[in-house]
């Protein structure tokens, strides 16, 4: 009987199989094949942790509130640049924020809730923040130039139909983690800039980062009126993917 060739398959376990059971992802080889290469274990996580799913429904009615009452602020002086100096490329100058938009009645009642909201935004945000470090969400979640850039390309023609097909699924699609990337950024330079308008004589220094204090009005309301896109976007993705929406709720399955 002649000699069997040694076996690649110990034990009848295909090269698939051992791959699937050591949660190993198939990466492009140099010649167009496939090679192993290993991922991050999220055996026992779920989709979407309590904790970032807390931070998110709570930054829902904190955004509202925020966003309305700095809109009444706003009104109070519904112009950009400073008195007598505005800026001419602002086509709105002088035209406030519809009523509707606005919270607070009144000046003084629209700072008292603004900087009353703020500080449980800020609080919301730290512990998201140190939660996603410490957790190691920050990877599967975050924009990565090198790994997102061709996927968010590709995801974005398949959207405006000149891609028949979505790239391969992922946790996230690149379109998303760079649409949520923006909004961590969003976050943190509307702090900013608010800390410089709430202080701008003690925080003189960051003031004169944003270029003085209507520079940082500028770039307050400006990160707001991105905030309002990334929302926007926010819910045509979840139109578009609605099983998110889900998992937002309960939490989703185990990975």
């Amino acid at each position: 009987m002649p000699a069997r060739a040694p076996s690649d398959r110990p034990n009848g376990v295909s090269d698939v199989e051992r791959t699937q059971a050591n949660n190993i992802e198939p990466e492009a080889g140099p010649n167009g094949g496939t090679e192993p290469v290993p991922v991050a274990s999220g055996k026992g996580r779920s989709r979407q942790p309590l904790l970032i799913r807390i931070a998110h429904w709570l930054n829902v009615p904190l955004l509202i509130l925020m966003a309305g009452s700095g809109l009444q602020i706003f009104a109070a002086y519904p112009s950009l640049g400073p008195q007598g100096r505005q800026y001419t490329w602002y086509p709105f100058q002088g035209t406030p924020p519809p009523q509707w938009l606005r919270i607070g009645g009144w000046l003084a009642g629209a700072r008292h809730w603004h900087f009353a909201i703020a500080w449980f935004f800020v609080l919301n945000g730290l512990i998201y923040l140190i939660y996603f470090a410490a957790s190691g969400e920050w990877r599967r979640r975050l924009f990565q130039p090198g790994r997102d850039t061709r996927h968010a390309i590709a995801q974005f023609a398949y959207y405006l139909r000149i891609r028949r097909t979505p790239p391969p699924p992922d946790f996230y699609n690149g379109l998303q983690r760079l649409a949520y990337t923006c909004a961590i950024i969003f976050g943190l330079i509307m702090v900013l800039s608010g800390l410089a308008l709430y202080k701008p004589v003690q925080l003189h220094w960051l003031t004169l980062l944003f270029g003085g204090y209507d520079g940082a009005r500028l770039v307050h309301l400006a990160v707001l009126c991105l905030l309002a896109l990334f929302v926007a976007s926010h819910l045509v993705l979840v139109a578009l993917h609605p099983r998110e929406f889900v998992y937002m709720i309960t939490g989703g399955r185990h990975e």
